[in-house]
């Protein structure tokens, strides 16, 4: 019998029991330690919005199965938009706030949610999860659980356990087996690949090096300055949140660095730009970037930090897929595929879970036909999931 258990932190299961099961997902952002860095750091705890109550199946004294999950009283740092859902509710005279989310905070990419040992059968404890997140809403008086950025199969597992299914967009990049960058440049137009070389000959031109840094520890300036960048990056957009402080960047360098593929860019020795990029297995994530005001007017350098050049370590070392985050029809022009993400949601209030699953149905048929389409000019497969 499967008995569910809600923790407080990460570090109530000991890191070797929950990378067990864990490390065999493919995210590298549901691993033990990258959620204590978020812990420990204070970035993700209720001062935060992000109040940690994980859930933990347990059959006897077996640990089965793990949830992140997190109580939130806003939708800030989830990237999965519903912010009008929540003016829906208040015109309708319901509390959305607070709710449960599953999730890894401030991170829009697709990984598993539910973290299964071998052997455990999927549909069972999902829908284990899925009941124990709705007597937990109940209980505490959440409007509802949202489960973020699942893998599609996992989502349709949430759908059968009573979850309304919701699709979005990014852009990713798909490796088809290039064997070199003039393979992959091929595809496209000759105006298109003179722009793609023309951008990406401009570093150079300026006395710019860009390199990937190796997997081991950063030396403490690299880090400063990382976390220098993204906070640059942040404070231009008055939506801009610093989620994340020094402290996490610290930690993250000194205990994840054989999952960090950091980017950083230099000039006469110096360090004028970066990308905090995360790998594992055959994924390549971007996180975030940022540079010095000394660039901030550099052609082209956004493009070839963030981009171009995780496209080429994509090609050189035979990552599958390059996951840049959310948002950014600009990506289209440089080789990224609009891709299906998928939630999956369940709404305590029924008058009101009617309302959102039906508009989910619409939503998802405008969705669907707006990746096969744009998929489609670019001449590449139908649709791809996440």
């Amino acid at each position: 019998m499967l008995r569910l258990r809600l923790l407080e932190r990460v570090a109530e299961v000991p890191r070797e029991a929950w990378d067990a099961i864990a490390i065999t997902a493919e995210s590298p952002f549901v691993e033990w330690t990258w959620l204590d860095c978020l812990e420990e750091s204070r970035c993700a705890t209720a001062d935060a919005g992000w109040l940690p109550r994980h859930f933990a199946l347990y059959r006897g004294s077996d640990l089965v199965a793990l949830a992140p999950a997190y109580l939130k009283g806003n939708s800030e740092g989830e990237f999965v938009f519903d912010w009008n859902w929540a003016d829906a509710a208040a015109r309708s005279g319901l509390e959305y706030y607070p709710k449960l989310v599953f999730a890894v905070p401030f991170t829009p990419a697709t990984g598993s949610r539910a973290l299964i040992a071998p052997g455990e059968d999927r549909d069972e404890i999902i829908g284990a999860f899925a009941e124990g997140a709705r007597t937990f809403c109940e209980k505490a008086g959440l409007s509802g659980a949202h489960v973020l950025f699942p893998r599609e199969a996992e989502a349709g597992a949430w759908e059968r356990a009573g979850f309304a299914s919701r699709l979005g967009v990014q852009y990713h990049w798909e490796n088809e087996g290039y064997g070199s960058l003039d393979d992959f440049l091929a595809r496209f137009t000759s105006k298109k690949r003179n722009l793609w070389k023309r951008e990406m000959a401009q570093p150079a031109k300026s006395g710019i090096t860009i390199e990937t840094l190796p997997p081991s520890e950063p030396e403490p300036e690299v880090v400063r300055a990382m976390h220098r960048f993204y906070g640059a990056t942040v404070d231009q957009f008055h939506w801009g949140r610093r989620y994340l402080n020094a402290s996490f960047f610290e930690l993250v360098a000194s205990r994840f660095a054989h999952r960090l593929s950091w980017v950083v860019a230099k000039k006469d020795g110096a360090l004028v730009a970066g990308a905090f990029n995360v790998k594992k297995t055959d994924r390549l994530y971007g996180r975030y970037w940022g540079c010095g005001p000394e660039v901030a007017r550099e052609p082209f350098l956004h493009f070839n930090v963030c981009y171009y050049h995780g496209v080429q370590q994509c090609i050189v070392e035979g990552l599958r897929v390059f996951e840049p985050g959310a948002g950014g029809e600009h990506k289209k022009a440089r080789g990224f595929l609009p891709t299906i993400t998928h939630s999956a949601h369940w709404i305590t209030d029924p008058r009101f879970r009617r309302v959102i699953t039906t508009h989910l149905e619409r939503e998802r048929d405008a969705v669907r036909a707006h990746v096969v389409e744009e998929r489609a000019e670019a001449g590449m497969k139908p649709l791809a999931s996440g």
